[in-house]
């Protein structure tokens, strides 16, 4: 997986959803290549084939392509003919390359990578290949569904090449050393020690010491500014590649994979956002008033941002790390998941058994015999394996898996519940054309997942006998808190990185400018500012791996948003009675009827359609948010009472 780094943790793999972690380094660049789209295709999932089976397949979009060009004038049937060809095409490619990614996720050697990264360039090139031949039919009259297709081909690309071989070598050739660069990124501190990412990310999440803190933040930032120049470039190649699609950047090329034009994308965010801002600000200024009081009013000022390096994560995103800081007093709810699965005796198997019985209380079939034969759950003693959690679908079909080095604590067994929300996803659009394989939007997938762990709540541990009582509503301060650090505190985070981005591609951002702006806007969105002075010449953004990465960022900030409103919907459907945020979904047919009647969508229809199948409306609202929060909020409020907040 990326080193360390996963905002929200990537947990989904297949075809359809190609996850956007590193499996290897030399998997980086394609993987980086492609969106979550459904033909996210050819790059891990779909790995490249060589038998003749895919031969022939090749021929055939061949020959497809072949007809289409010398045609004076193309038509609906000559789609339909290519669309046939290239899917096809897919799927050999995805059943060869999935299980090949499998393996070296499994088995890391000198020789899986090789072969990986192997792979990797000629599902880059039939992408691209894809791509470019679907956007000749732009012009063409076509029906709604070869038209959704045809784009779905068109914006599976993230770094689209231009139509220049050298171009194109270039683009590969500096992915590859951008994710070399940060993969291989260390920092000698002040004693000589050689610090990786994980070290320094480790030690920033249960160091209270601000020298050391801020030492390490900085010394991270050192690895970045030698990227500054590849990036550029990067950018300049990505954006000819998109203008040779019909885009007039980069970043119109990827706010265009929304069904919805990109300038209305880009309002549709910041709607979001001012809907949850009061009350990440109310977040914002309680946990800034307690800093000061650890580190002092000197180092933390009250009426100015946050310095970066003090809330428990190297990029400031989320700041669950630093809850001991802040929590409230008497907050303990009493009990302890991690102690109470070692007392009812749960092993590593017992804890998948147990999220599996969720899904299946909603009504969902059990997950096949080869989920309990292939996936991975405990680290291996004899080999090196990717122990990142993340979900898994090899065939399409029902060859689905989990891979994770199953901890026996109640974090892990969140995240068991949230990678069986990818597979069943997963297994609900089995049957739907290989095109739309995939989530309704990039943020779904991650989204469902999140849903479903909102619903691991003390009500659902009690029914489940993990606890024996629940704790009453005086406690739900402290564990409201807890997850607020989390995921209300990513959101403007969330949100800033492809801002940031999106003007970078359109020319708004000049090199010169790259670092001023990126804090310029740290500042207008999060109330967080650099500790020390940085030089317009350090590169920051590329301090975080999805920039240099070329990963989209979006996909996360609507997932945030998308999992509350889901859970509320869910919980509407179930017949709650309780507060949303004790809410539990366990157990309820209708809600699980009405969950799976999305998931079997996948890319069909517009994500609104599927929005408006669950929530009722065609419009993401984040007020759903503001619901669950409430009773923290109004805490916050009186917490704050007397203080300066604002940044």
């Amino acid at each position: 997986m990326y080193p360390l780094i996963q905002t929200a943790p990537c947990h989904c793999y297949s075809f359809a959803y190609t996850i956007h972690c590193k499996l290897t380094g030399l998997l980086q660049l394609m993987i980086k290549t492609f969106k979550h789209s459904s033909i996210a295709l050819c790059l891990v999932a779909a790995l490249s084939a060589c038998n003749d089976n895919n031969k022939t397949v090749s021929a055939e979009t061949e020959q497809a392509n072949s007809s289409s060009i010398v045609a004076k004038e193309l038509t609906s049937q000559d789609a339909e003919k290519f669309l046939t060809a290239v899917e096809k095409e897919i799927i050999a490619l995805n059943l060869e390359g999935a299980r090949a990614a499998w393996i070296n996720a499994n088995f890391i050697t000198d020789d899986t990578d090789i072969l990986a990264a192997l792979a990797s360039q000629k599902s880059t090139e039939s992408g691209v290949r894809f791509a470019m031949e679907a956007a000749k039919y732009d012009d063409v009259k076509v029906t709604d569904d070869q038209r959704r297709k045809l784009n779905i081909l068109k914006q599976s690309l993230v770094m689209p090449a231009p139509q220049d071989p050298e171009k194109s070598a270039e683009l590969a050739r500096i992915g590859s050393e951008l994710n070399s660069m940060y993969g291989k990124g260390t920092y000698t501190n002040k004693a000589g020690e050689k610090l990786s990412l994980g070290d320094m990310t480790a030690t920033l999440a249960t160091s209270r010491n601000y020298d050391e803190l801020l030492e390490l933040w900085e010394g991270w930032r050192t690895v970045s500014p030698a990227m500054k120049s590849a990036f550029v470039r990067q950018s300049e190649l990505a954006n000819e590649g998109a203008k040779g699609l019909g885009y007039e950047d980069l970043g119109v090329m990827w706010r265009s994979n929304y069904d919805m034009s990109s300038s209305e994308f880009a309002q549709e965010l910041d709607r979001l956002w001012g809907q949850v801002k009061p009350l990440y600000e109310d977040l914002h200024c309680y946990v800034r008033s307690e800093l000061g009081e650890e580190y002092g009013e000197d180092k933390v000022p009250q009426d100015k941002p946050i310095p970066a390096h003090l809330l428990g994560n190297m990029w400031a995103q989320s700041w669950g790390n630093i809850y001991d800081l802040v929590a409230p007093e008497d907050a303990d709810p009493g009990y302890d998941v991690t102690k109470q699965l070692a007392k009812h005796g749960y092993d590593e198997i017992k804890m998948v058994k147990g999220a599996e019985k969720f899904f299946t209380s909603l009504g969902f079939e059990a997950l096949p015999e080869t989920f309990w034969t292939r996936s991975l759950f405990t680290k291996p003693k004899d080999r090196d394996v990717v122990c990142h959690a993340s979900a898994w679908d090899l065939d399409s079909k029902d060859d689905i898996r989990i891979k994770m080095c199953i901890q026996k604590t109640g974090e892990d067994f969140n995240v068991i519940h949230h990678e069986l929300g990818h597979n069943f996803y997963q297994r609900a659009y089995q049957n739907q054309p290989v095109f739309y394989q995939g989530s309704a939007n990039d943020g779904f997938h991650e989204a469902i997942g999140d849903t479903i762990a909102l619903s691991v709540t003390p009500k659902y541990l009690k029914e489940i006998g993990l606890i024996d009582s629940i704790p009453d509503e005086s406690k739900d301060i402290g564990l409201l808190l807890k997850m607020a650090l989390d995921k209300v505190a990513f959101i403007p985070f969330g949100l800033l990185v492809d801002q940031w981005r999106w003007k970078v591609y359109s020319g708004e951002i000049t090199p010169e400018n790259y670092n001023t702006a990126w804090w310029e806007l740290r500042e207008k969105y999060q109330g967080v500012t650099a500790p020390i002075e940085r030089s317009a010449d350090a590169f920051d953004p590329g301090a975080k791996y999805h920039v240099p990465g070329g990963v989209p960022y979006s996909r996360y900030f609507l997932a945030h948003i998308q999992q509350f409103e889901f859970h509320k919907a869910l919980c509407e459907i179930s017949g709650n009675t309780d507060p949303i945020h004790r809410c539990s979904i366990y157990n309820s047919k209708e809600a699980g009827n009405a969950l799976n009647t999305v998931l079997e969508m996948g890319a069909s229809q517009p994500w609104q359609e599927a929005y408006k199948v669950l929530t009722g409306s065609e419009q993401m609202d984040a007020t759903a948010i503001l619901d669950y929060f409430a009773p923290l909020h109004a805490w916050l409020k009186e917490k704050n009472q007397g203080k300066q907040c604002g940044f």
